[in-house]
């Protein structure tokens, strides 16, 4: 992890930074997020860059906390409830406001849907991600009780996330090829719960 800001300096200084690595994700991607790279675009010295960051990686894990934030935002204020018991449009809505968040986001799209720096499970964000997800859906139907409920809906999560970055390598961009695919993995997965269960 990353040092904390006490200062509004400080503050201003890891704004720089991450804006830095945002510029560099779109324009040479996420390989050429280094210290030496950062100081030089940023103008700020290596000494302060590694002061917050004290190494690639950590900058990346907190860019990809912050894009994870911005989903799960993003997630609560469109997950209403939608009326309806099919489990099928339940799934198809929890992924549609997971596609659209990372359409509309190319540096998160970059980065999280990376084999490397994407959510995974056992993670503070990707577990509030797949809270989220749970409650819409339990919002909007009674699935039958599930053995570690917690557990399948990180699952769940995982499948959507994976399959979208699958299609990301595939394509250079998410598509509805990946949309579709994440929700039929998506619905068959929890359908074979609730069979289970039944």
């Amino acid at each position: 992890m990353y040092l904390k800001p006490k200062q509004t300096r400080s503050k201003k200084r890891i704004e720089i930074i991450l804006n830095t690595a945002e510029e560099i994700i779109l324009s040479e991607g996420i390989k050429s997020i280094t210290i030496a790279n950062i100081s030089e675009l940023s103008g700020l010295k290596r000494t302060s860059t590694y002061k917050f960051f004290p190494t690639p990686k950590s900058l990346k894990l907190e860019m990809s906390n912050i894009y994870i934030s911005e989903c799960i935002k993003d997630l609560k204020s469109k997950s209403n409830n939608i009326k309806t018991d099919n489990l099928s449009v339940i799934v198809l809505r929890c992924v549609g406001i997971l596609y659209d968040y990372f359409d509309n986001n190319l540096k998160a799209q970059k980065l999280i849907l990376s084999n490397e720096f994407g959510p995974s499970i056992g993670t503070n964000k990707f577990n509030e991600l797949s809270s989220v997800i749970q409650s819409f859906v339990d919002m909007n139907i009674k699935l039958p009780e599930m053995f570690n409920k917690d557990g399948v809906y990180r699952v769940f999560t995982q499948i959507i996330i994976s399959i979208f970055a699958l299609n990301l390598k595939e394509n250079d961009s998410i598509d509805e090829v990946g949309k579709i695919e994440a929700h039929r993995a998506g619905h068959a997965y929890l359908l074979d719960w609730v069979n289970q269960s039944s």
